[in-house]
């Protein structure tokens, strides 16, 4: 996810102070709105009983902490982009495998979420003694160790590179991904590794999808259960789309560099920036929020009163 500032890293004329300001600011005001979304949402989650205690919960507030996380690394890294500084390696290699590690865990958790409703419409009768609590937070915990041995692995190729030949650790160019891809075999692997964990996640989520419209025709199963099912499956494998397509975000932009002006090229970094790398990490909270009839009013109400006091402070401080 810190891909999206290696673009902008990359650039070495292009808008003015007034205008890096002001693009940095209309990028920072809708990332905050999903940011602050997200933290609503997660707030939702642990507000209730009811949701700390049911699996899909769990597995949904799992999938926004690590989206959250995400988002605001990713922030972090555009920001210091924006503002032209620059970092050492190990700090910039720290913001990279912690965005690395929470940008993994979202298609495995999808992958689980998909799992979770496949049971509960192909075994309804076995689905409470299948997702439970406790198998819920093993899994949760697979997939955590799982990306973290990623990220293991990604540090351990990073070690080979010969710092000590370095006049400084001082990076020369601003903290990205790519910055952090010192050898060939390091980008191999991040190729390797995407690859598999998209064409595993997508053949999961696609074969929970079949068998969820095979047992739809099964007399004995729940209708509108398996419909709202089904439609979820959908809206992962859409989420899995988006995720994919932020990892491309580089090629693209790079391709793109080609034909225009780096003005030209910071206005659409900015704009793919929101559009396809924060955006898609808000989704989860509009989604469930707006479809699930037991989190929508109680997310709702959080907003609006956060909106409401908003709206008194800045009163408060206009009124003399």
């Amino acid at each position: 996810m810190s891909n999206a500032t290696q673009s902008q890293a990359n650039m070495t004329t292009g808008p003015g102070l007034l205008e890096r300001v002001m693009l940095s600011t209309l990028t920072t005001v809708p990332c905050y709105i999903f940011f602050h979304i997200n933290v609503t949402m997660l707030f939702t989650l642990r507000s209730k009983l009811v949701f700390r205690e049911t699996s899909r919960y769990v597995l949904l507030y799992n999938l926004l902490f690590a989206d959250t996380v995400l988002m605001a690394l990713s922030q972090i890294l555009f920001i210091v982009s924006a503002s032209r500084a620059y970092l050492t390696y190990p700090v910039c290699g720290l913001l990279v495998m912690i965005a690395n590690l929470t940008n993994d865990i979202s298609p495995l958790t999808l992958v689980v979420m998909s799992l979770e409703r496949y049971v509960a419409v192909c075994y309804p009768l076995r689905h409470a003694t299948i997702i439970t609590i406790r198998n819920t937070g093993v899994a949760i915990i697979v997939v955590w160790a799982f990306c973290s041995l990623n990220v293991l692995t990604r540090v351990l190729l990073l070690l080979q590179f010969p710092f000590e030949q370095l006049e400084s650790l001082q990076m020369k160019d601003f903290c990205g991904t790519l910055d952090m891809f010192l050898g060939p075999l390091s980008d191999d692997y991040d190729k390797a590794y995407t690859c598999f964990v998209f064409i595993s996640a997508s053949v999961a989520i696609i074969s929970s999808y079949i068998g969820v419209i095979v047992a739809a025709r099964s007399a004995s199963t729940d209708k509108v259960s398996a419909r709202k099912a089904r439609n979820t499956l959908l809206l992962h494998l859409v989420q899995l789309g988006l995720s994919l397509s932020s990892t491309m975000h580089n090629s693209l932009l790079i391709a793109i560099s080609k034909t225009v002006t780096s003005t030209v090229l910071e206005y659409i970094l900015s704009v793919f920036y929101v559009f396809i790398i924060m955006l898609p990490r808000c989704l989860s909270s509009l989604i469930y929020g707006i479809r699930d009839q037991t989190i929508r009013p109680i997310l709702l109400c959080y907003l609006c009163c956060g909106l409401k006091l908003s709206v008194v402070s800045v009163k408060a401080e206009v009124s003399p």
